[in-house]
This record gives C-alpha cells, structure tokens and sequence, in this order.
C-alpha cells in the first residue's frame, strides 16, 4: 500500500536522505522546511526516485501555526498522514557561558520543543484516523554528554524522556506508533551550518555514518516500528562508559571532543542557520566521508587505464 510520509526537516541530511528512501519506495511524500529553494530541488529528486506523488510545505517547526498547516496539507492533498518522521534539528558549539542566550533558546526551541510540536500534530491526526507512525530522530547525545553543545544536549535529553513518556501514553491507542532513532556521528552539513562561538569549526568525531544509513533505519521503522533504533557503532559502548564509569568519561570526554570532534580551522563567532536556512549549505552529506561510488569509478578508471597500459607492452 501506498503511504503518505510527512517530513519536517527535509532539505539536508538525515531528513533528505529519508525522503529518497521513501521515495525509492513509492509513497506518497509531504517534504517540509525552512528553505523555499531547496524543498524545490528535493521535490525534484523523490520525483526522480520514485515517489508516487510530492509535496512541499515552507515550514519552520518554531512558528505558531505552521505545522498544522502542514498537516492539513497532507490531509488535503492525499486523504491522510500514515508516517510522520521529525528530523528537523540545528546545532551551535561553544562554552555554555559564551553562547548567547537567544542561540541556546533557539536550539532548543527547534529541536526539542519544534519535535514536540510536530508529536503533537501528528498524534492528533492518528488517534482520529485510528493509527500512524510516528519517527522521531534523537541522537546518543540523548544518552551520554559532549562538552561544547549544550543546547543540543539539553534538547536530545529532552527529546528523550518525551519518547518515553509518549511510548507510556500511546499503549492504549491502537494502531499508534512511537519511534525513536538514535544515530552517532553522521556525515552531514549540520556541523558546517552550526552556531559557532567557539572559535573552533565542529565536526562528527568518529566513527562517522552516513546520513543514507540513517535513512534506511528510519524508512525501516515505518516498516516495522521498532521504540527505539540505534545506529552507530560504538553507541552502545559510549552509553556504558557514561554511566558504569563517569568519572573516568568526564575525564576523558573533554580531550577526545577538542580532538575528535573539533577541527583546527579557526571560525569567527556567528550564529550559522539556527535562526535562518543557509540553502546553500543545505546537502545530503557534510563531505566528512569519502564519497564510495566516486571511489569505485577511480579505482575503477585507474585499473582500466594500468591494464591498457600492461597490454601495449605485452603487444
């Protein structure tokens, strides 16, 4: 059956990456963000991909209004909402202290309070239809701390306890479905588009993922819905470190990030897209992985051009 997949946060990373795979699939897509532009050229590609037929909303989960204009959308246009995934997030780097108030306000308000508002639209939307899933997308940051990305941590702890207690409330609603995904470093633009006042640009420390990985799992949740799915493999012995041995993590935590998770290039203070979309950064992947098809066609083209070689000596 044909399904209509709702979308917020769908213009880069791990939210375009879903939305090809659920295009890949044949449903039916409503794409939904900040950036009039780019919701433009991801129509275009699930078209390509695939999808029986797209949509796309402006929406900006901060503003009042604006997702429920985007479900009343989906319902006008296709009947119904079958799959809601909430992957809209931003992020800033920089000591607590040092983040300006309305920054770390904001953050929060996109990634924990925006996810609220798009559970609490869809979950209307499913308890009249009498079912629906809905996919939220969290982070191992909801389950252990980095220093430098307060606001982020607050909101992926926050997002955490709501798919909890929604998990609890939503056992007596049939047909109903809370999904939580929890991915580790994943190769996004969401570092390059941070707030930064650091000093130092962020990036994924590793092992790093990619956001298609990522799509996958949560196109597999709408499948079989899962409470939680974890992608990344060292989250679970993060997870373990974090609470079997906190003062050991808290030691080490601190180095390893400046090591691993930030880079040597300098950056001057600014609030990157927390408060406006920067289309032009806006990407499936961050460039923090190699891309493998180019890879393959390389090593492919380099083998080619040695065995041409090696036959004209033999020749």
């Amino acid at each position: 059956m044909t399904r209509t997949v709702v979308i917020t946060g769908a213009t880069s990373g791990i939210g375009r990456a879903a939305a090809r795979e659920f295009a890949g699939r044949g449903d039916r897509l409503v794409l939904a963000a900040r950036s009039r532009t780019t919701l433009a050229d991801v129509r275009r590609e699930c078209a390509d991909a695939g999808a029986a037929e797209v949509r796309e909303v402006p929406t900006d989960v901060t503003v009042a209004g604006d997702l429920d204009a985007l479900a009343d959308t989906a319902v006008r246009e296709f009947g119904r909402i079958d799959v809601w995934v909430h992957t809209a997030a931003v992020m800033a780097y920089g000591r607590f202290e040092e983040i300006p108030a309305e920054v770390f306000d904001h953050v929060v308000r996109t990634d924990l309070l925006g996810a609220a508002g798009a559970a609490r639209v869809a979950l209307r939307h499913f308890t009249r239809a009498g079912g629906g899933t809905l996919i939220l997308t969290g982070s191992v940051l909801g389950h252990i701390t980095a220093p430098y990305m307060s606001g982020y941590v607050t909101s992926k702890w926050g997002l955490q306890g709501l798919a909890r207690a929604l998990h609890q409330e939503s056992r007596d609603l049939p047909g109903v479905n809370i999904c939580l995904v929890t991915p580790g470093s994943v190769d996004t633009p969401v570092y390059q588009q941070a707030a930064n006042y650091l000093g130092r640009a962020g990036r994924p420390p590793l092992p790093i993922t990619t956001a298609e990985r990522v799509g996958r799992a949560i196109a597999h949740c709408a499948d079989k819905p899962r409470r939680e799915t974890s992608v990344g493999r060292v989250n679970l012995l993060m997870r373990v470190g974090f609470t079997a041995l906190p003062a050991v993590y808290d030691v080490l935590v601190g180095p390893l990030m400046r090591l691993g998770g930030l880079t040597n290039r300098a950056v001057a203070p600014t609030d990157g897209a927390v408060f406006a979309p920067n289309p032009a950064g806006e990407a499936v992947r961050g460039g923090w992985l190699p891309d493998l098809s180019q890879v393959v066609r390389s090593v492919g083209g380099a083998t080619s051009t040695v065995g041409a070689a090696v036959l004209r000596r033999l020749r």
